[in-house]
């Protein structure tokens, strides 16, 4: 079923055009507004078609019909659990496990996160394609967001705030920042570097707990490189516990222990501030069991 988002108009856009309104308080993106005009029940006011160029008036209904996604999602739909943290008719946030790929890639083809939720939408009766609002690597686990249609997607880009956990080999106390510069040394790979000349990337943390050998840290991102926090860590002689790519000397799980505790966002179209939490999976949560708070 189309959604239908609803505007109140209010005095500040009294005689001012509907795209005015659109482009600078319901921050529709161009993409989303040349569907709206191409649809002719795409935009209405108090009930009546209106276009773009139409003044608008205090106390105005306007209503945007967002269109049932008409393509069929490129991932086949396969039954794989899902961890539902929240859901509404615009979201839906999932807690990823550890070893489940984002997307199919050749490696991956029927066991990625897009099958999953490919067939929890058809069972659902939902039209919807996959839409992730940010990624996560294959070997980290935690809360995904991902939007149900291109309004709430283009809102939520770059605007939601994330909170990790990792447990890195060294012991740490206090807080501190990490930045410093990622590259790619070979194009043809995924393994990222700290070198001269890459994107500014920077990290802050807070130790939580450690035995003296290893410390579980509290992580957030001022930005969003590839592998930023695993490269961070390496680069300081202190890798993520399991984290083969990045030579980690602990191998006691099977991925790099990273997950990604907490999202805070504004909600795009009720407005309310949410804050979801996933919490920290079982193998990763036995190793930090017996350590010890960080002064």
């Amino acid at each position: 079923m189309a959604r239908r988002l609803e505007f109140h108009i209010s005095s500040d856009y009294e005689g001012k055009s509907v795209r005015e309104f659109l482009k600078k308080e319901a921050d529709v993106s161009a993409r989303v507004l040349r569907i709206l005009k191409n649809d002719p029940q795409g935009l209405s006011r108090n009930g009546a078609h209106i276009r773009t160029i139409d003044p608008l008036h205090e106390n105005d209904v306007l209503t945007l019909l967002l269109p049932d996604d008409k393509a069929v999602s490129v991932s086949a739909p396969t039954p794989i659990p899902l961890d539902i943290l929240y859901e509404d008719d615009d979201l839906i946030l999932i807690n990823k496990p550890a070893g489940l790929a984002m997307h199919e890639t050749h490696n991956h083809q029927g066991d990625a996160l897009s099958n999953a939720l490919a067939f929890y939408f058809a069972r659902q009766g939902v039209s919807a394609v996959f839409r992730a609002v940010g990624r996560l690597d294959k070997g980290t686990s935690g809360v995904v967001v991902c939007a149900k249609n291109k309004y709430c997607a283009w809102r939520l880009a770059g605007a939601i705030e994330k909170t990790y956990l990792c447990l890195v080999c060294g012991k740490y106390e206090g807080s501190g920042t990490i930045d410093a510069p990622i590259i790619r040394p070979d194009p043809n790979k995924t393994l990222r570097a700290v070198g001269s000349g890459g994107e500014r990337a920077v990290t802050h943390w807070q130790a939580l707990k450690t035995d003296g050998i290893c410390t579980l840290l509290r992580i957030r991102l001022e930005t969003g490189r590839t592998h930023q926090i695993r490269v961070h860590f390496a680069h300081l002689g202190t890798p993520l516990v399991g984290d083969a790519m990045y030579e980690s000397p602990d191998l006691r799980l099977s991925h790099q222990a990273l997950h990604c505790a907490t999202c805070t966002f504004t909600h795009p179209v009720t407005g309310e501030r949410l804050e979801i939490h996933a919490p920290m999976p079982d193998d990763m949560a036995a190793l930090v069991e017996s350590m010890s708070d960080c002064p």
